[in-house]
């Protein structure tokens, strides 16, 4: 297996489909539940608070009723009209009980103005201690409770009514107390009832707003009976003043045609003279003639039409039905159906075929003779209708000529007879109307009703305490959610394989454990944390490092890496632990190691071996020392070991130079496996250089620290980062990383396996 990775894996692979990991939901949880445990008691407290801090409020309502009259009086429609219940008519209602002279009458009846109704506060001194809490949160506090507050309302003003009110007439302490009640009131339909207004009062004192909700529902009661009482008390006055000046129009009308009447010396025929009688009965038979000339006139174009086209006149619809013709079509059909029986039996020369035939075609001429008889007497029918239509109107003409010497005096008669009629009509329904009108000032049908009276509530409507915490609660979790998922988006460091394959392309080669002091007491004394794997081979770190070993060998099976090189992006990482590591761990498999102390500046390797300051890979390379005189064996850990000599000021160019590559060919050769501990790729550019000449790239990575865009770029200084064979976690924290989905099985299972291990 070959496995080598591109520049284009160094880029996070788009996450296409992703969906809902249920265990990463839960490990994320498990991660930052204190966090979020914090925040939402944290948030519960301020509401506690605030909750401790509010004044209780009740909500009393009444609910009002608004139909149309069940009663009609006598006479017919009313002159005010019925209320026409359309949305606008409800919202004009719910107006007027918020407007401000509305109000002021209900201020007035119970004296309001005389007593305060502001609701109470809690006295600051009951809790001195809280007061800095509840000033620094209370504007959230009121921001979360206010959807369960009382719902929107208008504002309580003329401008929102339309009722013109001069505020400044008021008192001072009125205007003061309309404010407060137009404030605790709302006014709304309730929804699916029809059209039910429901007005809410909201007090301190449950028994106050019970009141206060059924005196504005009496006001409101008593408000429509004055307003309909002096409607039509205004509507009665009016039209008695009215009825006087039409009486006396109708009276001096009748007058001007009676005399203009004995004046003309007209006679009537009902209502009009004999000669206006006769030119209208002659009208009536002339229009009569002429609609009948109108018809014959149709049925005769119609049968000049068929016969212009060839068509036969039997089937016109005045013919179906008249004289013989439906005998003999009847008679004619018989024949048919004879003459097809017997063509059937016969040929057409058989005597009995030919006498049926000979039958028909009298019949045939019988049919065309009775069909021009019937069309010769329609067209006589219409000369005759043509006659009596010209006799009508010559005498119309002359009847016209006699009425025309009438027409002035006729039309001067008619005007003042319909001047006469439509006086007396208007005053006939004025009389009725003022008769309804003066009933309607004392007897009226009432369109308003209370159905359900406000009585004092039993738990306060504010605070709901109950959905209030319930709120808090979810917002509580809301913020702590917010707060751990930006706590994580703000860790630096990697935490599961998965974030390193996402973003750097390459696999974590195996997951090192801190190892504390009390982990690495063997016989009673502490070993190092690189001497453990020989110490220790069957602890967790030592099978830590043999899984390190195998996935480097497993990185390119066909060319065995045989030279390793281990950095790290910056000081701190372990790299050097890893490398010893690595080392004891091979040594301890039996093969030949040459660990070389790679680190120039700052040879950490060389100290662990007290070889600090020993000759080695520096006066190798200067040609100083042969190699046999600087390579010594380890007996810690069972390998050979180059330490990096002296003090250089070119670490870059000695580990550049040719001498160098030679050096390390021949110990590709001497040994089984030979592992160069790198200074880190941050500060300097040494291991780019030493890379060069290794196989293999073995990248220590700090779990949980070093950040992540610091490590990408370091390894992508390496040319392509082919050589790099993998990513190692050091330092893994086994809680913390327990906490991170599927890859906290690795750990918490390896844990239990080795504590049972080590118990046994």
């Amino acid at each position: 297996m070959n496995k080598q990775f591109s520049d284009a894996q160094m880029s996070p692979a788009p996450d296409e489909g992703r969906k809902f990991d249920l265990l990463e939901t839960l490990s994320f949880t498990w991660r930052q539940w204190k966090l979020i445990g914090a925040i939402t008691a944290i948030s519960l407290l301020v509401g506690t608070v605030f909750l401790m801090r509010e004044v209780p409020l009740y909500t009393a309502t009444s609910q009002v009723l608004l139909e149309r009259p069940r009663q009609r009086l006598p006479g017919g429609d009313t002159m005010l009209g019925e209320t026409n219940l359309d949305a606008a008519m409800v919202q004009a209602q719910m107006a007027i009980i918020r407007s401000t002279v509305f109000l002021s009458r209900v201020v007035e009846r119970e004296r309001l103005a005389e007593v305060s109704s502001a609701p109470a506060s809690v006295p600051q001194d009951d809790l001195p201690y809280l007061g800095p809490i509840i000033d620094a949160v209370k504007g959230y506090a009121r921001s979360v409770i206010v959807y369960f507050r009382r719902p929107e309302r208008s504002p309580s003003s003329p401008s929102a009514t339309g009722l013109p009110v001069n505020e400044g007439a008021m008192p001072p302490e009125v205007r003061r107390a309309v404010g407060r009640l137009g404030g605790a009131m709302t006014v709304s339909l309730l929804p699916q009832q029809g059209y039910v207004l429901a007005i809410a009062v909201t007090d301190p004192d449950p028994i106050r707003a019970a009141r206060l909700a059924n005196a504005i529902s009496d006001a409101y009661l008593v408000d429509k009976l004055d307003t309909k009482y002096e409607a039509a008390r205004r509507a009665s006055a009016w039209l008695s003043d009215r009825l006087l000046g039409l009486r006396e129009q109708v009276r001096e009308s009748e007058e001007a045609v009676a005399q203009f009447r004995a004046t003309r010396g007209l006679v009537q025929a009902g209502n009009l003279s004999l000669t206006q009688q006769q030119l209208s009965d002659i009208n009536t038979k002339l229009i009569e003639a002429r609609a009948d000339l109108a018809q014959k006139k149709t049925r005769v174009d119609l049968i000049t039409s068929l016969e212009g086209r060839g068509n036969s006149l039997q089937n016109m619809p005045d013919f179906s039905n008249s004289g013989m013709l439906p005998t003999l079509r009847q008679q004619a059909a018989n024949l048919s159906t004879q003459e097809a029986d017997l063509l059937a039996r016969y040929s057409a020369n058989h005597p009995l075929v030919v006498n049926i035939q000979a039958q028909l075609r009298d019949l045939n001429r019988s049919i065309g003779n009775e069909t021009k008889r019937l069309v010769a007497s329609i067209r006589n029918e219409y000369d005759l209708a043509q006659a009596r239509v010209a006799s009508l109107e010559a005498s119309l003409r002359k009847a016209t000529g006699l009425v025309n010497n009438d027409d002035a005096t006729g039309v001067q008669l008619r005007e003042l007879e319909r001047t006469a009629a439509v006086n007396k009509t208007l005053f006939e329904e004025f009389l009725k109307q003022t008769k309804i009108t003066e009933e309607q000032s004392t007897f009226g049908a009432q369109d308003v009703r209370v159905i359900t009276p406000a009585s004092p509530p039993g738990a306060p409507s504010y605070p709901r305490k109950v959905q209030f915490v319930l709120l808090n609660l979810l917002i509580g979790l809301a913020l702590g959610i917010a707060g751990a998922v930006a706590r994580e988006m703000l860790s630096a460091g990697f935490m599961t394989p998965k974030q390193v394959e996402e973003l750097l392309g390459l696999p974590v080669l195996a997951s090192v454990s801190r190892l504390s002091a009390r982990d690495r007491t063997v016989n009673g004394s502490a070993v190092p944390p690189h001497d453990f794997p020989k110490a220790k081979p069957l602890s967790r770190y030592g099978e830590a490092i043999r899984s390190l070993r195998s996935g480097i060998q497993m990185t390119d099976v066909d060319h065995r890496p045989r030279v390793i090189q281990v950095t790290s992006a910056v000081p701190g990482e372990g790299k050097t632990t890893i490398a010893l590591s690595i080392a004891a761990s091979a040594a301890s498999a039996g093969m030949k190691v040459l660990l070389i102390d790679g680190d120039l500046r700052h040879p950490s390797a060389s100290k662990v071996f007290n070889m600090h300051k020993d000759r080695g890979l520096v006066e190798l390379l200067l040609g100083e020392n042969a190699t046999d005189e600087v390579i010594k064996y380890y007996e810690g850990g069972g390998y050979w070991a180059l330490p990096a000599g002296g003090k250089t000021q070119n670490p870059t160019d000695l580990l550049g130079s040719g001498r160098m590559k030679t050096l390390v060919a021949a110990f590709r050769e001497a040994y089984d496996l030979v592992i160069i501990d790198s200074p880190p790729v941050g500060p300097v550019s040494d291991p780019i250089i030493v890379s060069q000449l290794c196989d293999k790239i073995v990248f220590i990575v700090r779990w949980a620290r070093t950040a992540r865009e610091l490590i990408k770029e370091c390894v992508t200084q390496f040319s392509g980062h082919r050589k790099v064979a993998g990513i190692v976690f050091n330092m893994v924290n086994d809680k913390q990383a327990q906490k991170y989905g599927k890859y906290a099985y690795s750990y918490y299972y390896g844990s239990r396996y080795y504590k049972k291990y080590y118990r046994e």
